[in-house]
């Protein structure tokens, strides 16, 4: 099955699952561990904060993979909705990009039509997740469907200048992810740094930045180092992979990830980068701590 396929599936699952968007009664309004990210932290080096994305590692359930990822340093999951943070909150994990407002990954804000269900959805759990005491909240342009650059950008900026407002009252980043259009998710239009820099500067406000997957970028652009470089201001979030495969970022693949891990800490970034690589180890948990020792220069 492919990567795309396998992060649809995630990502549809994890909709329903999160349909219901209560919270839960006693929840905490901490946004970050504090004792526990101290200790956890002294284990490492300190200069990356890390998480991992729950669809990557969803043969083991969100309690066990809070415990496991805990022991290696990771202090945040990514991609988890509104029916997991009372697990996270139990292990004094942070949800470091929450989701469950998206229709999915080519239905986005690009396209008009569906601006009323986005809308309303994101104006629904822009609340929760700052109530939660989270901070970023994914969304994804859709797929190009024949839309040139710029009706692409118009459409995305007249649907989330209606969000913003509501973003900047509570304190939550809404934030859009890079993904490559060549090999994993075809048609899709923010396909390029400068794409999602765009309409970061259109729409101008701090509520709004870029996830930056170095692993699609690498595929559609590539000059990663540069690029981070160059628009660290409008990124809230990384994400890591192998390339090519999508798989372990060891040294069977073709990424310096401590070099690009160096130019992320040294521009003072101080946001999570998660892992969302597809393990081939059957021993996956062993493929995560490997990737934490890499990133963790």
């Amino acid at each position: 099955m492919s990567s795309n396929l396998n992060r649809r599936s995630a990502i549809k699952g994890m909709l329903a699952a999160t349909a219901a968007l209560g919270i839960p009664s006693g929840f905490s309004a901490l946004a970050m561990p504090k004792n526990e990210t101290k200790l956890q932290l002294g284990m490492l080096k300190g200069n990356i904060n890390h998480s991992v994305a729950r669809w990557c590692f969803d043969d083991l359930d969100v309690e066990t993979l809070c415990i496991e990822s805990k022991k290696i340093g990771i202090t945040g999951i990514d991609l988890v909705g509104p029916k997991d943070w009372p697990i996270l909150k139990k292990y004094n994990m942070v949800s470091t990009m929450c989701n469950g407002a998206e229709i999915n990954l080519v239905d986005g804000f690009n396209d008009i039509q569906f601006h009323e269900i986005l809308i309303k959805n994101y104006t629904e759990m822009i609340p929760l997740v700052a109530k939660a005491g989270y901070k970023n909240l994914i969304c994804f342009s859709g797929s190009r469907r024949g839309k040139t650059d710029e009706e692409g950008w118009n459409n995305c900026v007249i649907g989330l200048q209606k969000l913003i407002p509501l973003a900047e009252k509570h304190n939550v980043t809404l934030v859009m992810e890079l993904l490559n259009s060549k090999i994993d998710h075809k048609d899709y239009q923010c396909d390029r740094t400068h794409w999602g820099v765009e309409l970061a500067k259109r729409l101008g406000s701090e509520n709004f930045k870029l996830l930056y997957d170095i692993y699609h970028m690498q595929i559609d652009e590539g000059d990663v180092i540069r690029n981070i470089r160059e628009n660290h201001q409008y990124i809230a979030h990384f994400h890591t992979a192998g390339v090519p495969g999508r798989n372990e970022i060891d040294e069977t693949q073709e990424l310096n990830y401590p070099a690009i891990m160096k130019a992320i800490a040294e521009v003072g970034f101080k946001g999570f980068v998660g892992q969302e690589f597809m393990p081939k180890n059957p021993n996956k948990l062993a493929s995560l701590k490997q990737a934490i020792t890499i990133c963790d220069i």
